[in-house]
């Protein structure tokens, strides 16, 4: 269930410059120039689980494989074709299709991803990182917050006012669109949205950086 507080406290911060109404129990959220629309429902609140077959060896798995941890030892993880081993990356089993909502938790340099699947298995160079092809979506973070995202190579920088190591994600596949948002204090706050077609299933994926971790959070 998503949070209760999201209709008003989005209304709050978005009053100057965007416009929101309600639509059969959902919320919809339009900037000015009418882009980066999202609709918000309960039921599009979905909860992700690893693929562990494609978790790269230096990355570890802990709180029932929902935390995801860099260390320095490499993990005893069998071999599979899907495993991504050039690359501090895995992707999630969940292929979404419809609309969907989720949140993660960071520390350290991560890359929050949404990508096909044809991505996987690929062993090693530029092309199997998320961000860098045209079958994937980043959104690069660190300690001092979101920085920019990146598609096929092309890097957009963001802004955010203040520092939140908690991110929502939304896409509407029908649609083609993809929403990142920072969440403090149960504020959702617009960083950037992606406007495409997209032509497959979408896994939501991530890149963990030495010293690193995410979390896949309860929404």
């Amino acid at each position: 269930w998503m949070r209760a507080t999201i209709i008003q406290v989005t209304w709050e911060f978005f009053q100057t410059d965007k416009k929101i109404w309600t639509l059969s129990g959902m919320v919809r959220i339009s900037d000015k120039e009418g882009t980066g629309l999202c609709l918000f429902s309960p039921s599009d609140s979905c909860q992700l689980t690893i693929d562990t077959n494609t978790v790269n060896r230096k990355l570890q798995l802990s709180d029932n494989n929902r935390k995801v941890t860099h260390v320095e030892e490499v993990q005893s993880y069998p071999d599979h074709p899907d495993r991504f081993d050039g690359w501090p990356q895995l992707l999630c089993k969940d292929g979404l299709t419809g609309r969907c909502y989720w949140e993660v938790e960071w520390r350290g340099n991560v890359e929050i991803s949404v990508s096909y699947r044809g991505i996987r298995g690929r062993k090693g160079g530029i092309v199997s990182v998320f961000g860098f092809n045209y079958q994937s979506w980043s959104l690069s973070c660190s300690e001092d917050g979101c920085q920019f995202v990146r598609h096929n190579k092309i890097k957009t920088l963001i802004s955010s006012s203040s520092v939140s190591n908690r991110v929502a994600v939304y896409v509407d596949c029908p649609v083609g669109t993809l929403s990142f948002y920072r969440v403090s204090s149960d504020t959702l706050i617009h960083l950037h949205t992606f406007n495409t077609t997209f032509t497959e299933t979408l896994y939501p994926g991530f890149t963990v950086f030495p010293g690193s971790s995410v979390s896949l959070c309860q929404v």
